[in-house]
């Protein structure tokens, strides 16, 4: 079912967010030699959810929430998270780098979309995105 409000659209990336820091948890007690630098990504994780949640109280009206200023399909941003025991380094590098690829997509379109109605939210969201872009470069470099 496609997400067509904004209330919506920010749950979902909430949800998002708090899978990717699961992921990030676990690895982060899988993967000592890694720890400060999951655990990092988890905080981040929860700070990007309350960044998002921050904006769009600061915008929302029953006005724009009555309206339908999203179409996003949930089913174009889902991942798994769930690694086998038997999964190497390079392989939890590049399933880490797909979940950020992943919610990269997420944030560009839900800013795309978000910038005639919800400009402060786009904002956000645009920020988002390249803080997970230079995410993406550390993870490569791991």
């Amino acid at each position: 079912m496609a997400i067509n409000t904004a209330s919506a659209a920010i749950s979902f990336g909430k949800e998002l967010e708090q899978e990717g820091a699961k992921f990030y948890e676990d690895l982060s007690q899988k993967y000592p030699q890694y720890k400060d630098t999951f655990m990092s990504m988890v905080r981040e994780n929860q700070k990007y959810a309350v960044m998002v949640q921050e904006a769009y109280f600061s915008v929302i009206s029953d006005a724009i929430e009555g309206c339908f200023a999203f179409d996003i399909n949930p089913e174009d941003f889902e991942f798994k998270t769930r690694l086998s025991e038997t999964t190497d380094n390079s392989e939890v590098l590049s399933k880490a780098i797909e979940i950020e690829e992943i919610m990269v997509k997420f944030y560009t379109e839900t800013t795309e979309q978000s910038k005639s109605l919800l400009g402060d939210m786009s904002r956000v969201f645009g920020l988002i995105v390249r803080k997970r872009n230079a995410r993406i470069t550390i993870l490569k470099s791991m």
